[in-house]
Parts: C-alpha cells; structure tokens; sequence
C-alpha cells in the first residue's frame, strides 16, 4: 500500500490565479519601480506555483521505504536509512509543527504546507508503515 501526501489542488490553483493577476498588474503598471516590484512578486509566485505543480507528490511511502520529490528529482529513502522525527518550534507565540526525515547525509523538512495534511497525522502513518 503506498500512502502519497502534496500540497492541496486548490491551493496550488489559487497560486497560479495569483501568478496570473500579478502579471497583469506589472504589464499595467504605470511607473517603473512598481513595474518592476509586481514583476518580482510575479516570478516568485511563478516559481512556487511551478513547484508545487512538479514536485507532486511531495512524500510517498510504502513497505520499501520514501520519496521525496523535489523540482528537478526524486529522493529515494529506504526504511534504514532515514530516522523520521515530528519537531515543534515556536514562533512569534505560534507553535508549527515540521516532518523531518533525517537520513546519512541530508536533511527534509516537510511542513504542512507541503504535505497538505497535519504533520503528526502523517509521522503516525510513517512509523505504522516502517517495517
């Protein structure tokens, strides 16, 4: 059984509707610093919308192990290879959550934004399908 998690549909269609209007905005922009500030937040848009669209999905897991898709490939983890840890901060009063796979020689961290579903929920689903 493999189990995949991605960022939610919606909100990647809503960050290329952003893209979208952002373009238009520079391309009617009447000064040229605006111009170029829109352009900006469009490619920034842009590039994170094009991720999320690639890179789906983020984390697949079965019994061999997980991927972890990235923008130009795909990460292959065995079970012994990688230690799978849920890691709390706080931030400006807010604590978040994080998935991170810590394997040899890297490091994925994985937010709920990325997985489109609660951090915890998915290690709980992780540790379950570790052999």
């Amino acid at each position: 059984m493999t189990r995949t998690w991605s960022t939610p549909a919606p909100l990647v269609a809503g960050a290329w509707v952003l893209a979208l209007l952002l373009a238009f905005a520079a391309i009617i922009a009447d000064d040229n610093a605006g111009r170029l500030l829109v352009g900006l937040a469009t490619l920034l848009v842009t590039y994170l919308a094009a991720f999320a669209t690639i890179a789906r999905p983020r984390l697949s897991a079965d019994a061999n192990g997980l991927a972890v898709r990235g923008f130009a490939s795909t990460t292959h983890l065995r079970w012994h290879e990688v230690k799978v840890k849920l890691q709390t901060t706080r931030r400006l009063g807010r604590e978040q959550q994080t998935l991170e796979l810590d394997a040899d020689d890297r490091l994925v961290v994985l937010t709920k934004l990325d997985l489109g579903a609660d951090p915890e929920e998915v290690a709980g689903v992780l540790h379950a399908l570790r052999p």
